[in-house]
């Protein structure tokens, strides 16, 4: 069973005052809302069901998916991290039971490729093992990241690899890599546990990268170097970047 989560409860400050009024999750892309395009993607790679996390300010995102069957609703009453999200959602998504769960950053695209397809066939290919996108990062940028820890050599263009773990936000001078986690990741239903008993980090934060790593001590771990290209909506750079990518695709009728 594979089931998706999407984290999408931010307050959006770094899109104010436009989200105020609509979240950043449901800003255009063409016609439809950024996460419409999202909540396909899960379902293109196999996800039964997808879970929505939002906060009681987003009432407009369950109203819009409605009448969608495949789409429950978790809420995160405030915010500690990306880890505490996901963890809101963990009942709905069946995180109980065997299983692996898609995550899909709710402020993030990727243009040129199904990231979550990818990370499921890496998974079926390696007897179901936990996989997270990567994408190659500048050095200047590596301390806004998490970083990935590679088993051996990476590949010189796309494609999957074993890693030890993921390192949240270090210094380019302590990375392991260049190798930052892009927004998608495919976890053993193990990882609910693990988020369960996760102490806090910074800011009293509870961390998915920190979970990954201690689930990674005992379970193997890969990695798929993107051959699309990450979209941050959550400013207006990025989702200027992500309108001009999908209307360039759309124009070569991908």
């Amino acid at each position: 069973m594979m089931n998706a989560i999407i984290p999408a409860a931010g307050l959006g400050t770094r899109f104010l005052p436009a989200t105020r009024a609509v979240p950043k999750e449901m800003l255009p892309i063409g016609a439809r809302p950024a996460l419409d395009i999202i909540v396909d993607e899960a379902r293109a790679a196999g996800a039964e069901k997808t879970v929505i996390v939002i906060s009681r300010a987003k009432e407009l995102i369950r109203r819009y998916f409605e009448d969608a069957p495949d789409v429950a609703f978790a809420y995160q009453e405030e915010q500690r991290g990306l880890g505490h999200a996901v963890l809101q959602a963990a009942e709905a998504a069946g995180g109980g039971e065997p299983g692996r769960t898609l995550v899909l950053l709710g402020d993030a695209l990727v243009a040129g490729c199904n990231a979550s397809s990818l990370l499921a066939e890496t998974s079926a290919a390696n007897g179901g093992a936990s996989a997270v996108l990567l994408e190659h990062v500048p050095r200047e940028r590596i301390s806004r990241y998490g970083i990935a820890a590679p088993r051996g050599a990476v590949p010189p263009g796309p494609g999957p690899l074993r890693i030890d773990g993921i390192v949240e936000k270090p210094s380019p001078e302590e990375a392991p890599s260049d190798l930052a986690v892009a927004g998608r990741y495919l976890l053993d239903n193990a990882i609910f546990g693990f988020l369960a008993t996760q102490a806090p980090g910074l800011k009293g934060e509870i961390q998915l990268t920190d979970a990954i790593r201690r689930m990674a001590a005992g379970r193997p771990l890969y990695g798929y170097v993107s051959p699309g290209r990450r979209l941050d909506i959550g400013n207006p750079d990025g989702y200027f970047e992500a309108l001009c990518a999908f209307r360039e695709a759309a124009a070569k009728g991908e």
